[in-house]
Order: C-alpha cells, then structure tokens, then sequence
C-alpha cells in the first residue's frame, strides 16, 4: 500500500469522503461501485468493482474466439481498462487504463465504427496512446440493465482493410451475450 499522507473522520453515519484528487486519479465517478477488503493488519482497502469483471473468463473466451473468426485484434473492456485481448497488439493492451475518447464513445450507447480517412486514425483505445497505428475499429459498448458497463473492440492495423457488417454483428453479439451475463 501507498500512503497518500490525507487523513479523514468517519462521520455519524459511518461515512468517509475519499478526496477529490484521488477520485480524479483513480477515475472514481459518483455512483461508482467500490469494493471493500480488509487485510491481516486491520487495514481497509476500497477498490473499483467492475460488473464487467465477473464475466471475465467470457471475455477471454470471447477475445479469442472473435480473433479467431474475424482474424482482427479483438478487446473486451470495463469502464477503465482492457480486460482481455487477444491477437495482435494483445500484450500491449491488456491492463492498459482506456481513453477518454473511447469511454466518450462508450457513454453514446451506440457502436461505431470508424476508417482512417485521409490519414486521420480513428480514435485512441488506451491513454497515451493516439490511435495512429489502427487502420479500421469497430467498437461496441457492453449494456446492463441501461448502463454502460464497458466495450467490446475489433481492430486492424492492416492498411486498406475495413470493418464490415460482418465484424460489426460479431461485436454486437459478444457485447449482447456479455450484458446479459451480468443481468
């Protein structure tokens, strides 16, 4: 553990506030679930909870299996990183905190997809990164009773190649099947 040097009182109601630098640092949004762990030593640790992440091994079985029939980069992400990948770029990408740009496209509630045209990239998937090595995506937020619980992503770095219907039904369908396992 990391000390952060802020000290804080539990109020009558048992509440703590957790700083607004940490919040910003750790990506906290209000109405954000967190879990609750102690250890050995009575400490208390807070922890994002991703819904997202209980269906992890689906995920992974998701990853692949899209990778394997679409032959494109595929990712299944929560509301912060990659969770899993698989095909090109996948030790590059999973772990990796995603971007703002993608969480934006997540909150639209819609898929996308999106071509280099005329040397402009489509959008960067993980922070830091700016978007330039992908050729073509198709990314499709995942849904749970109305709320946005993360993405799943085909990507090519293949110049010339384009997502089709194709690749775009076979990103809805995993981001479906994923949605519904949390339900």
């Amino acid at each position: 553990m990391k000390a952060t040097g802020i000290v804080r009182r539990i109020d009558e109601l048992g509440r703590v506030v957790i700083p607004k630098e940490i919040r910003r640092t750790m990506r906290i949004r209000e109405g954000d679930p967190l879990e609750i762990y102690t250890d050995k030593e009575g400490g208390i640790i807070l922890k994002k909870y991703s819904l997202i992440g209980d269906v992890e091994q689906y995920a992974k079985e998701f990853v692949d299996s899209m990778y394997h029939s679409s032959g494109h980069t595929a990712l299944v992400t929560d509301k912060d990183i990659v969770l899993s990948a698989a095909g090109s770029g996948k030790k590059e990408l999973t772990g990796k905190p995603i971007s703002n740009q993608l969480i934006s496209t997540m909150d639209n509630r819609r898929s996308m997809v999106s071509v280099r045209i005329n040397g402009e990239a489509p959008i960067p998937l993980i922070q830091g990164d700016s978007g330039e090595e992908y050729s073509s995506q198709c990314i499709v937020p995942v849904l749970s009773g109305g709320d946005v619980l993360g993405a799943v992503v085909l990507l090519s770095k293949e110049v010339g190649v384009s997502m089709s219907e194709v690749e775009r039904k076979i990103a809805e369908t995993a981001s479906y099947f994923l949605g519904n396992q949390i339900e």
